[in-house]
């Protein structure tokens, strides 16, 4: 028999799949808020983060510990008896749901033998999942998907890859004829966020290189993703009683519409692909007297980057000259690069998830991610690590589902590449 067959029946016949835990893990709501200024943004993302580490611990990986202060669990697997490699790989996945959508009181299900039918997420309500509107629910016939209730988002960002890690440590554990490097885990808060990276103890995950888990279809090897900055812009007006308001008014919030106009309409999220840039209006607020614009910029490539950020702040100097004086102050930061420069001096990241796939019969899918990843942050403060996927459909979403094959060949994956780790 196959040997990754083998695994692939041992793995859907244990006790405790990975199906099983993923289900345990989304029914805890760990939504994440764009507005809180702590770490973690909510108190909530500890119920998960509490119940891990009682699992590492009884699967019984050494150095288990949970940051109670900011919402970090951690965890080691010794090398296995013969690894050559003296190297630590760091397996990663983040907690946190998204704040686009309610993650409280989630009901997944599983729709078996999945053939090309509407969906009925929720009949009273008249929610469907449908391949009319999710063209990729077709390329999964056959397989079981776990659906929500249609109220909530279903969590597979990224409590897929929390599921998937947990189970190859477990299993590891119980097959320790199976040869594998020292690995690290952590599972992080506050990815969706932006900040999920930001408090991970380096010392105490002790990694030479890693990879997060936090992709979506079968196959997807991420290793690009967008250069990105936040810009704040607030305009600043005058306010005279409209009746005696000639040559006297200026319109705050119309001197954000006049900056809006500036830019090349063509070049927002709505218009763009691939490595195509933007800008993006995120939010606006504000009357005669002061506005405030939230922008993000992104583009792939760095001097495009850089000269997008130019151009805000070439606009906003165009419109102080104008009108005579500050019309407008500008608040830019970087939020995070381009992981690639990071990876490219440790390719074999690549190379072994590439074999780890092929001998699997995966197709690698290998785009840059239109967004960001912890593993850019974590790149960036020196430990290269790219993407993997998880099985995770249509993510921050009610119409989010999972796929219950993909999900064991993620870990049959993440199992081949320890292996090659070990060599």
């Amino acid at each position: 028999m196959n040997p990754a067959l083998k695994k692939l029946q041992v793995l859907t016949a244990r006790k405790e799949t990975v199906i099983d835990r993923f289900l345990r893990y989304v029914t805890i709501d760990t939504q994440s808020s764009d507005d809180a200024k702590t770490t973690p943004s909510t108190m909530k993302q500890h119920n998960l983060a509490k119940l891990l580490y009682e699992e590492l611990k009884a699967i019984g990986l050494k150095n288990v510990y949970y940051d109670k202060t900011h919402c970090y669990v951690y965890a080691h697997l010794e090398k296995s008896k013969g690894a050559n490699s003296a190297k630590t790989l760091a397996l990663i996945a983040h907690m946190d749901t998204s704040p686009a959508c309610s993650g409280e009181n989630v009901k997944p299900r599983i729709v078996k033998d999945y053939r090309g039918e509407e969906i009925v997420l929720n009949k009273a309500k008249k929610i469907s999942l449908t391949p009319a509107a999710f063209p990729e629910l077709l390329s999964h016939m056959g397989e079981d998907l776990i659906v929500t209730d249609g109220t909530t988002l279903l969590g597979a960002d990224d409590k897929c890859g929390v599921a998937e890690i947990m189970t190859v440590l477990s299993y590891l554990k119980e097959h320790e004829e199976i040869s594998h490097p020292a690995i690290s885990v952590c599972f992080t808060p506050d990815e969706e966020v932006g900040s999920g990276a930001e408090y991970l103890d380096f010392k105490r995950l002790k990694a030479d290189f890693a990879y997060t888990v936090d992709g979506g279809k079968l196959g997807e090897l991420e290793y690009e993703c967008f250069n990105a900055a936040a810009c704040t812009l607030t305009f600043h007006g005058i306010s005279v009683h409209t009746g005696t308001a000639k040559d006297k008014l200026l319109n705050a919030s119309l001197l954000a519409y006049e900056f809006q106009s500036m830019l090349p309409a063509a070049e927002v999220p709505e218009h763009t692909e691939k490595r195509e840039g933007f800008y993006f209006l995120d939010k606006i607020q504000g009357d005669c007297e002061e506005a405030k614009a939230h922008y993000i910029i992104r583009d792939h490539d760095a001097k495009k980057f850089s000269k997008r950020k130019k151009t805000m702040l070439e606009i906003a100097a165009y419109l102080n000259k104008k009108y005579g004086h500050e019309v407008v102050s500008v608040s830019l930061e970087d939020s995070y690069y381009n992981l690639l420069p990071r990876i490219k001096p440790h390719f074999h990241l690549i190379k072994n998830a590439r074999k780890a796939m092929k001998a699997l019969d995966i197709t690698p899918i290998e785009e840059p991610i239109r967004g960001g990843t912890d593993g850019a942050r974590l790149s960036y403060r020196g430990l290269p690590c790219p993407n993997l996927c998880t099985g995770g459909y249509n993510f921050h979403s009610r119409f989010e589902f999972a796929s219950v094959q993909e999900m064991h060949m993620v870990v049959l994956m993440l199992l081949r590449i320890v292996e090659l780790y070990a060599q």
